[in-house]
């Protein structure tokens, strides 16, 4: 019983920390998970680019499943995937979302669940392994469905889902940052800004909402706000991804060129993609 699943990354509109309320769109990078389901004995994980990383996520994403739509059902999960890990940009959530999938598939249930209800399943993962400060359930709807959405982290319910076409420049600074780590009373603090960007992305001022939320995130997180000040004129909106390090910039790719010659400066990653509106599916 084998199953593969692919999920992209995703760039904030909107962080959850300070309300709850959180808004993410995909871009053109993915993740992919392989499950090979056995009859007895437990779930091991494997994540290719870091032997030793912390794999209770995708392992407890196949039990949920497996639990739900087979007869608990051990066996091997592996990821590889071409998202930064611990960059801003849900390579956690691209991980349960994809692996979730692989599960159903290698049970053949993927046609017994929505794609919505899936999210639901890597998110409650993701909350019982400790790996998210707000359950992230709008980076996982991004990821999962394609295109943004706009999200009430509280009760898993989905205010908004929109098509998007933007290019996007993504700079990737080498340190990582966790989001379960990430001081949530100081981004509480930042709570009106994140009211604004919020009323701005349900009027789908998906540009304008990154960069608000950018600039307060930015601060609460405390990271420097040059690279989004320096961006901010050639750009329909730039923001902190997540909890950081890495900043994404949306637009058409002759501005953001602009926006390169700039930040290539910095130390670091910086590479292109586009957003991408089919979200995560089997393979």
């Amino acid at each position: 019983m084998d199953g593969t699943a692919v999920a992209p990354a995703a760039g904030t509109v909107l962080n959850a920390l300070a309300t709850e309320r959180g808004s993410a769109f995909a871009i053109d990078v993915e993740l992919r998970a392989e499950v090979s389901l056995t009859d007895e004995g437990s779930v091991t994980g494997t994540i290719a680019e870091d032997p030793g990383a912390d794999t209770r996520l995708i392992e407890r994403c196949v039990e949920l499943v497996t639990e739900r739509f087979g007869d608990d059902q051990g066996g091997t999960v592996r990821t590889e995937s071409d998202i930064p890990l611990a960059a801003g940009l849900k390579s956690s959530s691209a991980a349960a979302n994809a692996t979730v999938l692989a599960t159903l598939s290698a049970l053949d249930a993927t046609d017994e669940i929505s794609k919505i209800e899936a999210t639901r399943i890597g998110v409650q993962a993701a909350r019982e392994v400790g790996v998210t400060a707000t359950g992230a359930f709008d980076d996982a709807t991004a990821s999962m469905l394609g295109g943004v959405t706009v999200t009430d982290n509280t009760d898993d319910e989905l205010l908004a889902h929109e098509p998007l076409e933007w290019d996007v420049l993504v700079w990737t600074p080498p340190e990582q940052s966790f989001s379960a780590e990430a001081d949530v009373s100081r981004c509480r603090q930042v709570a009106p800004m994140a009211d604004l960007v919020e009323e701005l992305a349900l009027e789908e001022e998906y540009g304008r909402a990154m960069t608000v939320n950018g600039l307060a995130f930015a601060a609460a997180l405390d990271f420097s706000p040059e690279p989004l000040v320096e961006a901010m004129p050639h750009t329909e909106g730039v923001s902190l991804s997540g909890t950081g390090p890495s900043v994404t910039a949306v637009g058409n790719r002759e501005d953001l060129e602009r926006v390169r010659e700039t930040w290539e400066q910095r130390e670091g990653r910086l590479w292109y993609t586009t957003t991408q509106r089919d979200g995560a599916r089997t393979i």
